[in-house]
């Protein structure tokens, strides 16, 4: 995505080691903050690699959900983004947050649309293949217009197939390089999308 994105400000949640963020960084997109709930990601030092600011929003034990997602919404708010893009968020995010960027934010799960939502959907897809319940699984991106989990509007889908030889190591290498691909593709449809608005 050669220089394309420049007028897109996109704004990243990520809450652990970052490789799709790299590959949004890798691709050009206009990646202006990184945001993690974790201080350790190494999302946040891909962002500082890259020179963009990378602000650990740890959550404090005490704190309401809603208390921390509109401050999180505030922080991210500063940025003035075009798209808020989860890559690896670990939190459900609240109408105190969700509110603030109506169609504006985006999630890319590691699962086919209405399959295995939340936490571990490689492995449970694995063990959905083994049981003979599915024989592919993949990637989607979606829009995030409500507390669903995995479950807003699609905007791009992949299929992963799974072979008999798989195990999660090599299924999860083969998933994640689709996300890679998946991710760049769906911000340079918004970017085209934005543009034509414009």
């Amino acid at each position: 995505m050669s220089e394309a994105g420049s007028g897109v400000r996109l704004v990243v949640l990520a809450s652990g080691n970052g490789s799709n963020l790299q590959a949004v960084l890798d691709a050009s997109a206009s990646v202006v903050a990184v945001f993690s709930d974790n201080g350790e990601a190494f999302a946040l030092d891909r962002a500082r690699r890259s020179g963009v600011p990378a602000i650990a929003a740890p959550f404090e034990k005490g704190r309401s959900r809603s208390a921390y997602d509109a401050a999180l919404a505030d922080a991210v708010a500063a940025y003035e983004p075009d798209y808020v893009l989860l890559l690896g968020w670990m939190r459900i995010l609240s109408a105190a947050f969700l509110s603030r960027f109506p169609g504006m934010v985006v999630n890319l799960h590691p699962a086919l649309p209405g399959m295995f939502p939340g936490t571990r959907a490689i492995g449970r897809s694995l063990d959905a293949y083994r049981a003979g319940r599915i024989e592919k699984t993949g990637v989607m991106t979606h829009f995030v217009p409500d507390e669903g989990v995995d479950s807003g509007p699609v905007i791009a889908v992949s299929d992963v197939m799974i072979l008999p030889e798989d195990d999660l190591a090599s299924l999860e290498a083969r998933v994640h390089e689709t996300e890679h691909r998946l991710i760049v593709e769906t911000v340079m449809s918004l970017v085209r999308e934005y543009e034509r608005r414009g």
